[in-house]
């Protein structure tokens, strides 16, 4: 989620699924409240009724989405809780306020502006009932529904192409830990429950979370199953929603690396190499990207100039940045194949650009970590001016 504020869902019976749903991040957002009752109405009609009950969480102050709901007149399955005055106002504070009231036997978290294709809660429970209970969380994909927007909605699908259709898969089929997303995560609400819920100081709970569940024995797959979410068009809500994630990202790795050696126990020697890559890897690479880019100017720049550059450096900063883009670009490729939209891939010849913007992000996200660990950058929704969901619908 991108808000402080939450809301949720949950399933009464065996068998049922409980869905989580986001708060409205803005007043904008209400128009998204008003079409689809927070994202889960347009997956009740392929649901049995009686096996939903849809928790609302709200923030005290929270007043315009209360007065939305209202208006809407919303019955069962649907409840409305407040969240209580105390502790940080975060996503995870309200996820584990709605976790309290969890009836059923699995619990899903959506955000506000979701929309989760009709069959997904069917699906996710087929995987749990193919498993046994060591399978923990079943993760949806994330698809963007904006992405023609412009130039930053279009990265924004080739980032989640990647990591939601290639990388998460894979990882998943080898059995190691995965960084879960904010949204669309299916818990067996035991599980969840045994490893503690959600961290409500981490502003990334939803990857601490996927690294914790591994590392108390549990497993996490994923679902052949999409879920369609609205990008950030602009630059500044685009920054402060990855200055969040890096943020995040950072205090998870702090949290986690605690105590090393219990961390690799835990996880395994590939288990923590894949955590190191996943957090560490990351956020590193992202600080040291116009480092890297400013040394390859400067070794340009003075290669005339006799002894001004030592030997051989010039060709490592092209490796390095080379094969740090290739590590995106091609799983991005694929997965932009993959969800038929290899048409959008032209726009990740602007790697390099995109890169620096993630950079400025970063640098922004470890400011934040020294000054502001806990301030949670909400992101606006309700502003796109195209979908490609509406698009798959009218050609159905």
């Amino acid at each position: 989620m991108k808000s402080a504020p939450s809301q949720y869902g949950l399933g009464r019976e065996n068998r049922a699924d409980n869905p989580i749903v986001g708060k409205p991040k803005h007043s904008r957002d209400l128009a998204i409240a008003d079409d689809y009752a927070c994202g889960v109405c347009a997956i009740i009609p392929d649901y049995p009724p009686e096996k939903l009950d849809v928790k609302l969480i709200l923030e005290p102050a929270d007043d315009e989405t209360r007065r939305v709901l209202a208006r809407l007149d919303l019955g069962p399955p649907f409840e409305i809780i407040t969240a209580p005055p105390v502790g940080p106002r975060t996503k995870p504070k309200a996820l584990n306020v709605g976790l309290a009231f969890a009836r059923g036997e699995f619990t899903v978290v959506y955000d506000a502006e979701d929309v989760p294709v009709p069959d997904q809660l069917r699906r996710a429970l087929d995987v749990f009932m193919a498993a046994d209970d060591k399978l923990a969380c079943v993760q949806a994909a994330l698809t963007i529904d904006n992405t023609t927007d412009n130039w930053l909605t279009r990265m924004f699908t080739a980032d989640y192409a990647g990591q939601f259709d290639v990388f998460l898969p894979g990882l998943a089929a080898m059995h190691l830990p995965l960084p879960l997303g904010g949204s669309s995560n299916h818990f067996r609400t035991a599980a969840l429950r045994h490893v503690g819920g959600w961290d409500p100081y981490n502003v990334t709970e939803d990857a601490d979370l996927g690294i914790r569940l591994c590392r108390l024995g549990y497993r996490t797959d994923v679902v052949a199953s999409a879920t369609y979410e609205e990008a950030p068009a602009r630059l500044v809500p685009w920054l402060k929603q990855r200055t969040r994630w890096y943020k995040g990202w950072m205090q998870t790795w702090l949290v986690h690396m605690r105590r090393p050696q219990a961390l690799v126990r835990d996880l395994g020697p590939a288990g923590t190499l894949v955590f190191q890559l996943l957090f560490a890897g990351n956020v590193l690479s992202a600080l040291v990207h116009p480092i890297f880019m400013a040394g390859l100017c400067y070794a340009f720049a003075t290669a005339p100039t006799a002894d001004a550059v030592p030997a051989g450096l010039a060709p490592l900063f092209i490796a390095a940045l080379l094969s740090g883009y290739a590590s995106t670009i091609l799983p991005n490729a694929v997965g932009l194949k993959r969800r038929g939209l290899l048409a959008q891939a032209w726009v990740l010849a602007s790697a390099p650009i995109y890169w620096l913007l993630l950079s400025l992000a970063a640098w922004r996200a470890l400011f934040q970590l020294l000054h502001a660990p806990q301030r949670w950058e909400k992101t606006e929704h309700g502003l796109a001016r195209t979908s490609r969901l509406t698009g798959l619908s009218a050609s159905s």
